[in-house]
């Protein structure tokens, strides 16, 4: 009888097509069976929605089995109790995708994510609520945290492998290692992700030196940054009972960028070795990235340390990853499908290579339609100190302070604590540009008698993602203007945060203005494919193609293009709008069919 209950239970258990994956003792068992992670991180808002199959056929041809990916909270809560699951935010048809495409899924919700993202992944508005204090036991953030992991947990963990889906496992916290120490913080994470129904096998990562510290006893410790299998093991077992199994979580074949650096590039024969080794000695892996795509609109982080200055990181996330910014395979993907197929199970063969995706040349595009971006201001909103973005409710994009100077006197003007790049005018003429990447936050400014309207256009590039100064990531004018040492007052503040560009009003014609810009164009095209708009001859600004906002671009570099991907063409006529903030004489603009990621001014 109990021979016959257990069957009928293991019958209904494999119908439901439900698995069970847990920790052996030197490596993961799926459904009883060792399982080598060989995984990809591909993140589902860098890549349009349209192209995640694509992307993810890719992964299975270089001979991965399982894609890792984070969940990024400023893109699901835009505002506070406002959700958002939709079209490239629809993170579980990522996952869904992903199990019809074979592929296995390492999730990584945690509140936090780093990933080179605003804020790290947290919303704004967090910064509204008074006493908050992220990746902290303060009760109001713990309240935010439990609203959105629930929220989360509705949409995934139904999607688990322990009930019929095809996450594998589920990470709580980011690297908390490298930031706190607090056990009791990271044991709230647990039940919180348990609360929202993940009831599978969590986990958690950090950088080597950092991983006792972040490590909660009883969930296994990942390890980034290192892939020499005897230290992997060894760091694992040191914090985990002696035993494994083993699992390199962020495993590194490039780097990011950021504005004014150099691109960071690595050859793939320094990691082929490391590679070979690590599949080898049986270790799991998850690289970092496989595939990183584009940070589109405003979403790019920023690193800023007390030995360095602050480090908006560019809107290509090309990270030299083995799959390139438009999903093409690159030499280092196939030399590491060359090591992955020496390690598969006896009788599988990986699939072919898909062929690399067509381009298509842009034509040469004249805008026929500027207009100053003074002339299509909102209302303004005022008060007798400058306000910060998150005073004035807004996100991301840019803020126009505005006072008017009676008979001033010349002298130093200093914006303290400026976030982050100011662009100042005297009766609509530019008189000087302060960047908070090189400590600027003082200029001397030689005022004209009688009334003279000063303005300042501050751009939000990038809330910090990493570090202690996430507590510090308010933007805009932080703090006070003076003026020759005395304080301004009574400013207006004209918010600009360009969510919706296709309204914008824009005459016909070509402006003659000397501040920023909004121009709108248009380009036919017989066919499409993937192209690249190159912004080298501009200075400074964001692009929209078809509405979709193509990130930033900056003529300092090292990126001088804009990749545009083929699923936001069409055949037929495309529309383009360019906020150029200071070149605004420029009405001419190309395409190219390959991206320049290492040109610096």
């Amino acid at each position: 009888m109990f021979f016959a209950i257990l069957f009928s239970c293991l019958n209904v258990y494999a119908q439901k097509g439900m698995h069970s994956f847990v920790l052996g003792d030197s490596s993961f068992l799926l459904d009883g069976k060792p399982f080598q992670v060989i995984s990809g991180e591909m993140h589902y808002p860098r890549v349009p929605k349209e192209a995640w199959r694509a992307r993810m056929k890719m992964a299975k041809a270089m001979g991965l089995n399982t894609i890792g990916t984070y969940v990024f909270w400023n893109i699901h809560e835009p505002q506070k109790g406002k959700y958002d699951f939709s079209g490239n935010n629809d993170i579980a048809a990522f996952v869904k995708i992903a199990r019809e495409e074979e592929l296995w899924v390492i999730l990584r919700p945690s509140p936090y994510v780093c990933a080179e993202w605003e804020f790290g992944g947290y919303p704004y508005w967090l910064q509204n609520i008074n006493g908050l204090v992220v990746r902290s036991k303060e009760p109001k953030y713990l309240q935010a945290y439990r609203n959105y992991i629930l929220a989360v947990g509705k949409q995934l963990a139904p999607l688990q492998v322990n009930h019929g889906g095809n996450i594998l496992m589920v990470q709580i916290e980011n690297e908390y290692g490298s930031y706190g120490s607090d056990k009791e913080y990271l044991d709230i994470n647990r039940k919180l992700f348990i609360e929202a129904g993940f009831d599978g096998l969590l986990y958690t990562c950090d950088p080597a030196p950092d991983v006792s510290k972040g490590n909660l006893p009883g969930l296994l410790p990942a390890v980034n940054g290192i892939d020499q299998p005897g230290q992997v093991k060894q760091l694992v077992r040191k914090n985990f009972n002696g035993k494994g199994p083993f699992f390199i979580a962020e495993w590194y074949p490039a780097w990011f960028d950021w504005w004014g650096a150099k691109h960071h590039t690595v050859p793939a024969e320094q990691y082929v070795g490391r590679l070979d080794n690590v599949l080898a000695a049986g270790i799991s892996i998850n690289m970092y990235m496989f595939h990183g795509g584009s940070t589109r609109g405003f979403m790019n982080g920023a690193n800023y340390k007390d030995e360095t200055p602050y480090e908006p990181q560019i809107s290509s996330y090309d990270y030299d990853a083995p799959l390139d910014e438009a999903g093409n395979a690159t030499d280092k993907f196939m030399k590491f499908r060359e090591v992955i197929s020496k390690h598969l199970p006896s009788g599988k063969m990986l699939p072919a290579v898909p062929a690399a995706k067509p381009v298509a040349s842009i034509p040469s595009i004249h805008f026929t339609e500027t207009t100053s971006l003074f002339d299509i201001l909102p209302a303004a909103k005022t008060n007798s100190e400058p306000l910060t973005f998150e005073a004035l409710n807004q996100d991301y994009g840019f803020v126009l302070y505005r006072t008017v100077l009676n008979n001033a006197s010349s002298g130093i003007l200093k914006i303290k604590e400026l976030r982050d790049f100011g662009i100042i005018f005297l009766n609509g003429k530019r008189v000087g540009v302060l960047d908070r990447r090189l400590n600027q936050d003082s200029i001397q400014l030689t005022v004209p008698k009688g009334k003279v309207t000063l303005d300042i256009l501050v751009e939000n590039m990038g809330r910090i993602n990493f570090g202690k100064y996430l507590l510090q990531n308010k933007k805009g004018i932080t703090e006070k203007v003076l003026l020759g040492g005395k304080e301004l007052n009574g400013w207006q503040m004209f918010s600009l945060p360009f969510k919706n560009v296709r309204n914008l009003p824009v005459r016909k014609g070509i402006s003659s203005a000397t501040v920023p810009v909004i121009k709108k164009g248009s380009f036919v095209l017989s066919a499409v494919g993937d192209s690249y708009l190159d912004m080298s001859n501009y200075g400074k600004g964001v692009v929209w193609i078809n509405g979709h906002n193509l990130g930033r671009y900056w003529s300092i570099g090292p990126q001088q293009t804009l990749y545009v991907p083929v699923e936001w063409l069409k055949k037929g006529k495309n529309d383009i709008i360019v906020l150029e903030l200071l070149k605004p004489g420029q009405n001419e603009l190309h395409g190219i069919t390959k991206p320049i990621l290492n040109s610096i001014e």
